[in-house]
């Protein structure tokens, strides 16, 4: 088959339309409500200001899912390194213009929204190495110099998001790019020799690390050392979620969140207030809703005939199923504490829509499944 792509005609259109995968919708929507009760909640019974507009975002966000569903999965693998280009433009317009706000440089205001460039970026990395890895064969892959290009693809990205600095969104585009590296076929020993000098350079990156950096890991180490001071977040975070117990404390009647003691309780600790009102069952429901998501998109990458949708529908899966993980983690204790959103669920405009762009792109990648793609 030549690489001419051919847009269907306006019934095609159609058909496409009710072949769309309502199921996965139905469990995006359901996430999505839990996250409307949660801000509804932390704004003391009040749909303003968090939940109206996040809802507002969630309807819009759904028509651009749709849209970017209907698109043949063949013109979104022409454009994939032309998309890749437009966002690392934008971050860069991020160090030149971009909007300063809670001591870091993340934001491109464009009036009607706060564009976060790093959140879409990580989208893009993953179109622009599935278009690479698709154009190869198994032999390209156990080729050092074949990895090099994706390499670079993935660390240039990742340098302009550190000196932001969002050390969280970094490593997160660091390690979906190694994913879909190891998923595409490269050499075993590379991911060890890779671990190796990451554990090398830990002292090294230490040094880099700006002064509250190494305070979050110094205080996930020993949170008890500064209860008031820098343990305060964790701290909080952990006794709302005990004082929960297994079945919560009613929609509403959270005190740690509602009393003002639980901090950022719309945007990165809403898992706690969840948490805090609904008990373990509440938290264990909304976990097994995102594990269903992550299932079905797993089931929808095996299911495509191209390497092109495989891996990027795994390479989207993979990223949303890692904001979940470091999320929650995050405020259990787990791990320390970084600016990483409950996707679908915490409050903001960007990554709300960066997650259903992604989950259009999954369902493009299972509508034209079938299709062939040319290596190039």
């Amino acid at each position: 088959m030549s690489g001419r792509i051919e847009i269907s005609d306006n019934t095609g259109l159609v058909q496409r339309f009710w072949h769309f995968d309502w199921l996965l919708l139905l469990l995006i929507t359901a996430v999505a409500c839990t996250g409307f009760a949660a801000l509804y909640s932390a704004a003391g019974g009040q749909f303003d200001p968090w939940a109206s507009r996040q809802m507002m975002r969630f309807a819009v966000g759904v028509l651009g899912m749709l849209f970017i569903a209907m698109i043949d999965i063949r013109i979104w693998h022409r454009f994939a390194y032309a998309i890749y280009a437009l966002c690392f433009v934008m971050l860069i317009a991020v160090e030149v213009m971009g909007h300063v706000g809670m001591g870091a440089q993340r934001w491109i205001n464009l009036g009607f929204i706060q564009l976060q460039p790093s959140e879409l970026v990580k989208i893009a990395v993953i179109m622009a190495l599935a278009r690479y890895f698709h154009a190869g064969t198994v032999e390209n892959v156990k080729r050092i110099t074949y990895l090099i290009p994706p390499a670079l693809m993935v660390l240039a990205p990742m340098g302009l998001v550190m000196v932001q600095p969002d050390l969280g969104t970094a490593l997160m585009i660091g390690m979906v790019g190694t994913v879909l590296f190891f998923v595409a076929g490269a050499p075993r020993w590379l991911f060890l020799s890779g671990i190796a000098a990451a554990a090398a350079a830990v002292p090294i990156g230490w040094h880099f690390m700006r002064d509250y950096q190494k305070q979050r890991v110094l205080t996930f180490l020993h949170p008890e050392s500064d209860p008031l001071g820098a343990g305060y977040h964790i701290t909080q975070s952990k006794i709302a979620l005990g004082s929960g117990g297994i079945s919560g404390k009613g929609f509403l009647n959270g005190t740690q969140s509602h009393l003002n003691f639980l901090p950022e309780k719309q945007t990165d600790f809403i898992f706690t207030l969840w948490g805090e009102e609904w008990g373990l069952l509440g938290g264990l429901l909304l976990l097994a809703l995102f594990g269903f998501i992550f299932l079905y998109c797993g089931w929808i990458a095996f299911r495509c005939r191209h390497s092109f949708g495989r891996l990027l529908a795994f390479g989207l899966m993979v990223n949303f199923s890692l904001y979940v993980f470091i999320n929650t983690a995050m405020v259990m204790g787990l791990i320390p504490v970084v600016g990483v959103p409950l996707p679908l669920v915490s409050y903001g405009g960007t990554a709300m829509l960066a997650a259903l762009a992604g989950f259009g792109l999954i369902v493009s990648c299972h509508m034209h499944r079938d299709a062939k793609l040319p290596r190039m």
